[in-house]
């Protein structure tokens, strides 16, 4: 087990993380390596970053959520089949192996990337049109198969639901509020999952949880001040590093 100095390095990946998260999503793609430089086993790794992310996922949603930028009637029916999917992907993984996705989903998300700024007004102007057949459509499906790649494999779920918000006609930044809300209910039911197997950290999961909460505050309202064409530049340098973080596996 490491000793209390990987917390001067933790700390500030852990700040990083959660403003970029908070922004883009992404933000699992610092801490978790960052917890496997640190010397954790893969187990443990895994359950801590779930334990930190809680912080800084559910400090952004927050922030978000009291600014009117997440669309409560929506988000309210989709977290049921994004925590089921969550929790069929983890049960999917003991017997599909996750390796086998990495480079088909690291595709995916650069072809995602591309659609995403290569249209140059996608996503700056928002014309959500309200809970109509073709938003439940697209979003109820799409939640519950977002949920199940959380649960399976987990990197740039955040940058899939940005995607998803995005394509029913909200702006980046309500797209952001409403993927941060629908990943703190992911994580918070990870949490639940790992917090039984007792395979937390606590002594580097709390602290850096905390940082990564303050980052996520950082993000959230630079996102809100900045508008959607900030978000939309960093929307795009998250797809490459999360393509980055599949295909370097």
């Amino acid at each position: 087990m490491p000793g209390p100095e990987v917390l001067l390095y933790g700390l500030p990946l852990a700040f990083l993380a959660g403003f970029i998260d908070a922004v883009a999503g992404g933000g699992g793609t610092i801490t978790l390596p960052a917890l496997f430089f640190m010397g954790l086993s893969p187990a443990h790794a895994v359950a801590t970053n779930k334990l930190l992310a809680i912080f800084g996922s559910g400090s952004a949603t927050f922030q978000y959520w009291r600014k009117g930028h997440v669309e409560r009637s929506l988000v309210q029916r989709l977290i049921p089949l994004a925590l089921i999917g969550s929790a069929l992907g983890a049960y999917l993984v003991h017997f599909v192996d996750p390796d086998a996705f990495r480079t088909l989903v690291a595709v995916v998300i650069l072809g995602v990337g591309a659609l995403v700024l290569a249209n140059k007004r996608f996503g700056l102007e928002d014309r959500y049109p309200g809970l109509t057949a073709r938003t439940l459509a697209l979003t109820l499906p799409g939640a519950f198969i977002i949920g199940v790649y959380d649960g399976f494999l987990g990197p740039g779920t955040g940058t899939f639901l940005m995607f998803l918000f995005t394509l029913v006609g909200f702006n980046l930044v309500r797209a952001s509020g409403n993927a941060r809300t629908i990943n703190f209910a992911t994580n918070l039911g990870a949490f639940l999952f790992f917090l039984l197997g007792g395979q937390m950290v606590w002594w580097i999961g709390l602290p850096m949880g905390l940082a990564n909460a303050a980052g996520a505050t950082l993000g959230a309202r630079m996102a809100m001040l900045r508008g959607s064409g900030f978000v939309k530049v960093m929307y795009g340098i998250i797809v490459v590093l999360v393509a980055a973080r599949l295909l370097l596996k």
